[in-house]
């Protein structure tokens, strides 16, 4: 049975993730073995001119929420890292909060897959979406 917690996600975030990365804040709101909802909170530092929320920062939170979806669905943090990500971009957000949700398509021995929504907090409307595929590199740690 898997016991991976939210709070065992956010120590993923709090502790292994790039400095740079962790500076976004984000927050694991819920972890399932197949599902995982992260928040990334509106700060006008991940703002374009204009105040609309950058793509590099919708980038890096499906990026790292990713992470935790694998760790969530192979019971705990293992080395991994990103092979191919793409990403579309299909609405503008503004003064609002992302929240972002992976879905595990795959759990294998070597590699991930998993599809990552991100829409805006208030609103709820889809802002982007990525397709992820993640070497494993070795076992639960």
């Amino acid at each position: 049975m898997n016991n991976y917690s939210v709070e065992d996600a956010q120590e993923v975030l709090d502790n292994l993730i790039a400095p740079w990365v962790q500076e976004l804040g984000l927050q694991v709101l819920s972890v399932a073995p197949d599902k995982v909802v992260v928040k990334m909170p509106f700060d006008e530092k991940l703002c374009r001119e204009g105040g609309t929320v950058c793509g590099q920062s919708l980038m890096a939170l499906a990026d790292t929420s990713m992470v935790v979806a694998v760790a969530a669905s192979s019971g705990g943090y293992r080395p991994m890292t990103t092979v191919d990500a793409t990403t579309h971009f299909m609405k503008p957000l503004s003064s609002d909060s992302v929240i972002c949700t992976v879905e595990m398509m795959r759990l294998g021995r070597t590699m991930a897959f998993g599809q990552v929504t991100m829409a805006g907090e208030k609103e709820g409307k889809l802002i982007a979406s990525t397709n992820l595929a993640y070497a494993l590199l070795g076992p639960v740690e």
